[in-house]
């Protein structure tokens, strides 16, 4: 679960290594993002002479969470690290590499470029 904030690894090539969480959209009443919700988020770190800068505002989609959230079938599915993938207004991604896996929860939210890009699905 992510709420403002909250520290994410970027899991793309954009150029930005952390974002921190300052707003969930489409929340309603909700305090907390989950996999598959849009956030916006502001640069922390970032490798130099690439296009997105520190202290950039960007919209990400969060892609791993360290909480375990469950499924239909019963499994539990938990990641090591709270990641997620910068995307643009339209919701295509702004890499055009992902970097380790991501939830299959993410088809259900129509973010199907991301789940072609990742090296695996989980």
């Amino acid at each position: 679960m992510i709420q403002s904030q909250t520290y994410l690894n970027v899991a793309d090539n954009t150029g930005a290594k952390q974002i921190m969480c300052i707003r969930i959209l489409n929340c309603g009443a909700r305090k907390f993002a989950k996999i598959g919700d849009i956030i916006i988020g502001v640069v922390k770190q970032s490798t130099p002479n690439m296009p997105i800068k520190k202290s950039e505002i960007v919209r990400a989609v969060i892609v791993r969470t360290c909480k375990p959230f469950r499924r239909k079938n019963g499994f539990l599915i938990q990641f090591d690290d709270n990641a997620a993938v910068i995307v643009n207004k339209e919701g295509a991604p702004r890499g055009t590499r992902i970097f380790g896996p991501v939830a299959r929860e993410l088809r259900d939210s129509d973010f199907m470029k991301i789940i072609s890009l990742a090296p695996e699905v989980l």
